[in-house]
């Protein structure tokens, strides 16, 4: 039998906010993380902006030795990760051997130690076959993220770094939740990371001539506008992601607060071109048609869309076209936003700070908007929240990401359904209030629920408002 797969626990490194509450309260008000690239002189590049972190402090996270061995992606991931878990209220320290080999991690990453293999190539033309670092063909490596994850945290079970371009991260939750659903793992921490802002990898994005200019743009964080008429080009950033992944029943037996249910996803490959995307969105048609199958969902019950929205001429054409065919003439009335349009896009890590986003929206009923939103794209149409956050009902929301080489993959996440009652925020503050507090997150009209109480066999009345 298959198992229900939920999500417990987020961390967030964004551009525009560290930890999952600051990178939350950042994005529903509008806060662009994009600026001018300062981690290198950018003078002479075509494009000198960028979604870049600012004030991470390794040594928060890990210790200093250790931070300083690590390349900075996975220094991200090694602190995401440690957000999360720490947010799911999950002791992970190997004193439970058995659960050590019941949790798995799968990790994405696309280019991942950069910074260090640019380094690191610098002096070895400087000085020789003799003078690099040894240790160097260990943190450039893209396994690293997964390994540092595991030795930190004394996870023995199955794991995998995927890169499928920038939907890595969120192929990389979708392997988590096969593992899950399928009796393999009880446990799995799942999420991206990504630090491209180097010399020589921001160079490659200019000369594929993919990225943003702004031109005629005096501030730099107007620039990244998915779906309006004037977007140019995406933004590179960096950043990670990480969710803690469960079985519904581990943790309902640990009493673990509960973000949202992944209940389906889909997957497809254009087929068409590895340099450029295929431009009529067939393939995400068809991927986001899977994910409702799998889902038990109709194209109705959908109420937000978290769109991949990259601010790409071509991109953005495409996955309004695939919505309007999956949806029809509802289409038109479903919220879609790009997170982008505030923390650029951070490749392989994208798909996971997209899920983190997406939670919050199921949490608090609140939909981030799509900000730098002016002029209206006659071939983009749909509503796509611009400008303003908007308080929302959500309870079933679509994820899509799409990733170079013709990668496409939608997901579907709702409110978990504790035996019918379809209020996260209201079980979570009613049944386990030590964790999450008594305030809820959900905006609802006051109602009465009457539940079973799965601890004590008791009645309890909730009331909601």
């Amino acid at each position: 039998m298959s198992k229900r797969v939920v999500i417990t626990g987020i961390g967030v490194i964004a551009p525009n906010g560290i930890g999952k509450d600051e990178f939350w309260n950042s994005t529903v008000s509008g806060e662009s993380g994009i600026g001018r690239v300062t981690r290198f002189d950018p003078s002479e590049y075509p494009s000198q902006v960028a979604g870049e972190v600012k004030d991470f402090d390794a040594s928060k996270y890990m210790d200093y030795k250790l931070g300083r061995r690590l390349s900075r992606f996975a220094q991200f991931a090694l602190a995401a990760t440690r957000m999360a878990v720490d947010d799911a209220s999950l002791k992970l320290d190997g004193s439970d051997e058995d659960l050590s080999y019941r949790t798995g991690i799968s990790f994405a990453t696309s280019i991942g130690g950069q910074e260090l293999n640019e380094q690191q190539y610098d002096v070895f033309r400087e000085k020789g076959v003799n003078g690099i670092n040894p240790l160097c063909v260990s943190v450039i490596n893209n396994n690293t993220a997964l390994g540092v994850i595991a030795q930190e945290f004394r996870i023995k079970g199955p794991n995998m770094t995927i890169c499928t371009g920038c939907s890595s991260a969120l192929n990389a939750i979708a392997y988590g939740y096969d593992l899950i659903k399928n009796g393999r793992a009880d446990v799995v921490i799942a999420g991206g990371s990504e630090t491209p802002i180097t010399p020589f990898a921001f160079d490659t994005f200019c000369a594929a001539q993919v990225l943003a200019k702004g031109k005629g743009k005096e501030n730099p964080k107007t620039v990244s506008r998915p779906f309006e008429k004037s977007r140019e080009g995406y933004i590179l950033s960096e950043g990670a992601g990480v969710v803690v992944m469960e079985s519904y029943e581990f943790a309902m037996k640990r009493k673990a607060k509960m973000y949202a249910e992944v209940s389906g996803y889909g997957v497809t490959n254009d087929g068409y071109n590895i340099f450029k995307m295929e431009p009529t969105g067939k393939e995400v048609v068809k991927a986001i048609n899977l994910a409702l199958d799998e889902s038990g969902l109709e194209p109705e019950d959908i109420d937000y869309v978290n769109a991949h929205g990259s601010s790409s001429q071509v991109s953005d054409k495409r996955e309004t076209m695939a919505i309007k065919e999956v949806f029809g003439e509802s289409a038109y009335d479903i919220p879609v936003s790009s997170i982008k349009s505030m923390i650029g896009q951070p490749l392989a890590s994208t798909g996971a700070i997209q899920m983190a986003a997406t939670l919050m929206s199921i949490q608090e009923n609140h939909l981030p908007p799509t900000i730098n939103y002016e002029e209206e794209d006659p071939d983009c149409d749909l509503d796509y929240v611009p400008n303003k956050s908007r308080r929302n009902e959500v309870n079933s929301a679509l994820i899509n990401s799409f990733g170079l080489g013709g990668n496409n993959i939608s997901m579907i996440v709702k409110r978990v359904d504790y035996q019918g009652v379809k209020n996260t925020a209201a079980i979570n503050a009613g049944i386990f209030p030590e964790m999450y507090g008594n305030s809820g997150g959900g905006l609802c009209k006051t109602s009465q629920f009457k539940i079973s109480n799965l601890f004590s066999g008791k009645l309890m009345n909730l009331r909601l408002f």
